[in-house]
Formats: structure tokens, C-alpha cells, sequence
């Protein structure tokens, strides 16, 4: 997975992991939000800064087991309502 595909990898996989453990809707393939886990694990250090970043036992599960906060629902329905 390239750096470029998306613009803040930490809030695509909150409002993936959200819409898939959440609302059961998902909004990424299974290899794709696997991927991304990965990548987030392989540049850690980059994003653990991040308010809402998983923690390295989330990613290497693959998994959120945190709670979500209310910035991810509403960055989800946008994310879902683009064209």
C-alpha cells in the first residue's frame, strides 16, 4: 500500500473498522482494510501521535477494540454520502 492512497490513513481505518464492527456495513474489502493495518503498524511511529490512532495490539490484530469517538461516525456518513 502506497502512502498516497489515502489521505489520513488513521481515520479511513477508524471509520472502517466502525463500519465493519459497528454498523456491518463495510466500507473496505477485507484485504484492504488488512492492508492498511500493516501499513499503519510498519510507520507507527509516524502516526501514534494521532488522537485516535489504534494501538500496535489493534493493528496486528487487525481490529478496534477501543470506543469510537463521535468524530468517526460523522467523518463515516460524510465518507458514505460522497459522490
Amino acid at each position: 500500500m502506497t502512502k498516497a492512497k489515502y489521505k489520513s490513513p488513521v481515520g479511513i481505518y477508524m471509520m472502517a473498522a466502525y463500519a465493519y464492527y459497528v454498523d456491518a456495513e463495510p466500507i473496505l474489502q477485507d484485504h484492504e482494510f488488512d492492508e492498511l493495518a500493516v501499513y499503519l503498524l510498519e510507520n507507527y511511529d509516524k502516526y501514534k501521535t494521532h488522537p485516535h490512532c489504534p494501538t500496535e495490539d489493534d493493528l496486528r490484530a487487525g481490529t478496534y477494540l477501543g470506543e469510537y469517538p463521535t468524530i468517526v461516525q460523522g467523518a463515516l456518513m460524510i465518507y458514505r454520502d460522497r459522490p
